[in-house]
């Protein structure tokens, strides 16, 4: 497949990437890789003779308010979780530039996504409030006199002439 990827420095690069046809987040949840877009961006840091000629930095994006492939609880926990990551528009931005080489990092920007997506996708267990047994409050209070009397003890008595 044959995509259009902008660099950092605003001229296009041609790319020819093979993606799956289908990016599988959990058993019910997956996503089109039409979803997802790609800018090579330079990357700061170590890099030899190529760290200024060469775009290997990744930004991928995201659109989790408008993706057909979200269902709506998926989708707030996914806004809840990303946190800085979001823009205003409910844009994820992920930003890879951890290898010196593209596809690395392409490979660990989507591992992140995928992360993010699959503990949105986990759906937190509901507290309930629950009260503390007879037994459990007698024995509270027991500890706070056995407490109390150990403190007593302490303080200095008056001494009687």
């Amino acid at each position: 497949m044959n995509r259009q990827h902008t660099t950092g420095v605003g001229a296009s690069a041609s790319c020819n990437f093979v993606w799956r046809s289908v990016i599988k987040i959990t058993e019910h949840i997956s996503i089109e890789p039409g979803e997802i877009e790609e800018t090579f961006i330079r990357a700061p840091g170590p890099g030899g003779q190529n760290v200024n000629k060469l775009s290997t930095a990744v930004q991928l994006r995201f659109d989790v308010r408008r993706s057909p492939s979200l269902p709506d609880p998926v989708r707030a926990r996914a806004e809840r979780l990303a946190g800085r990551r979001l823009t205003k528009d409910g844009i994820v931005v992920i930003t890879a530039r951890r290898f010196r080489t593209q596809e690395q990092n392409r490979e660990d920007a989507l591992a992140r996504l995928v992360d993010l997506l699959v503990r949105a996708a986990h759906v937190p267990r509901v507290r309930r409030p629950t009260r503390p047994t007879l037994g459990a409050r007698r024995r509270r209070l027991a500890g706070k006199a056995r407490r109390g009397a150990v403190k007593r003890l302490r303080t200095a008595k008056p001494e009687v002439d």
